[in-house]
């Protein structure tokens, strides 16, 4: 049982499939206990939240996939009849429990080898984001000069690659942003431009990034190219077809990729 409300707790829905169709969940199999604890399909039907046509429909379905039938109903008697499972209904319903029990054992085993699963819940926090932007980077903020109405953000990317972002001072106070804490860069790739030979260029922009060419996608109107800037990080940008061809982009050829602090979101969790 994890105590963090972050922790990543492992959960599973166990189905059992005939025929390439569901036939028997937790959902069912709590009907069927229920039938066999109150011996009706009307209380059965209340007991698990369902309607009384729902219920019936599901055991019809239930008896017509099943090898034996599962619930039978009972008519006469001193009871008026009523509706019971078969021998062969408490029998899968014991093995959908052991089933079940063993499922539990383990998903619980995963959670031991996972140990600490903070790591694990941010990454699936952030690969669940979803933005039009190319560019999405994770990192933490190393430092916030604030101006009279603007902000300057430095996020450290992985391999300490510092980012430059500049944002309003109200958008640092809505993002609760702070030195060290989590948060992600997202520039667009048109926002990139590529250049080669920039080492000792000067220009306005405050992040350029140099590094090898991954992947170049050519179109008949622009090309997308993939940059490796060091660190795990991939910066893509999109060009015209003419500007990739007169800077001779090849993969693996040496380039730049720049882009103003302007250009740059940053978003948090």
């Amino acid at each position: 049982m994890k105590d963090n409300a972050n922790d990543v707790a492992l959960v599973g829905t166990l189905w059992l499939n005939r025929a390439e169709h569901k036939y028997l969940g937790s959902d069912r199999i709590a009907l069927l206990e229920k039938i066999d604890e109150l011996g009706s399909i009307t209380r059965a039907a209340k007991g698990v939240g369902i309607s009384y046509k729902t219920a019936w429909d599901t055991i019809n379905m239930i008896n017509n996939m099943a090898d034996k039938p599962l619930v039978e109903r009972l008519t006469g008697g001193r009871g008026g009849g009523g509706t019971t499972l078969t021998t062969e209904g408490k029998k899968v319903v014991e093995q959908y429990r052991t089933i079940q029990e063993e499922h539990r054992k383990f998903l619980n085993n995963l959670e031991e080898r996972l140990g600490d699963t903070e790591s694990l819940y941010k990454f699936l926090r952030r690969i669940s984001m979803k933005v039009s932007a190319r560019n999405t980077f994770s990192g933490k903020v190393s430092r916030i000069t604030k101006g009279a109405v603007n902000a300057e953000v430095t996020i450290s990317l992985k391999g300490d690659v510092p980012l430059i972002a500049v944002v309003t001072n109200g958008a640092i106070d809505n993002l609760a942003l702070k030195e060290g804490s989590d948060a992600y860069a997202i520039v667009k790739a048109s926002s990139v431009i590529i250049g080669t030979d920039l080492h000792d260029a000067k220009v306005s922009a405050r992040n350029i990034f140099c590094g090898a060419v991954s992947k170049i996608i050519e179109g008949p109107v622009n090309t997308e190219v993939d940059m490796d800037i060091g660190g795990g990080n991939t910066i893509s940008a999109v060009i015209t077809h003419d500007s990739a061809k007169r800077l001779a982009l090849r993969a693996g050829s040496h380039a730049c990729a720049m882009f103003k602090a302007s250009s740059v979101i940053i978003g948090v969790n």
